[in-house]
């Protein structure tokens, strides 16, 4: 059975409260939920991890290796200038794909880059859950 790892970033444990203009009204368990709803369909494995502390995803990316068949990772704010994110996710062979709830490049001007995404296989922006869901999908379809 394929598994796969979410992996969600600083503040998004705030989802459905927090900016509904920009995040939607979705909680994160909510999010989590509807992914769960594909995997099923797919026999796939999900697991799902939140921090707001840098360190912690960095140990949950080395924690991937050999477990995992793909990740899933909204690195929220880390993804403008955590190097050590990035290099956590250069450093393992499990695939990554960065999304984000939010279109990027239609907000400020700092979120208009992402250390992150060079490392990753692929990144999903602005499609609210249907990020994570694309992402999904995506690793679904990678034999």
């Amino acid at each position: 059975m394929k598994r796969i790892l979410v992996i969600n970033g600083p503040n998004l444990n705030l989802l459905g409260t927090r900016e509904k203009t920009v995040y939607g009204n979705l909680t994160l368990n909510e999010i989590n939920s509807k992914l769960q709803l594909v995997a099923d369909q797919h026999a796939v494995k999900l697991d799902f991890f939140q921090s707001n502390f840098e360190g912690e995803l960095i140990e949950k990316l080395h924690s991937a290796e050999g477990v995992y068949q793909g990740i899933i990772l909204n690195p929220a704010a880390f993804s403008h200038y955590s190097y050590g994110i990035a290099d956590a996710i250069t450093a393992i062979t499990v695939p990554v794909v960065e999304v984000h709830i939010s279109n990027i490049y239609k907000r400020e001007q700092f979120r208009h880059k992402s250390v992150v995404a060079k490392t990753a296989v692929g990144q999903i922006s602005g499609l609210g859950d249907y990020s994570y869901i694309a992402a999904l999908l995506y690793f679904i379809d990678l034999d």
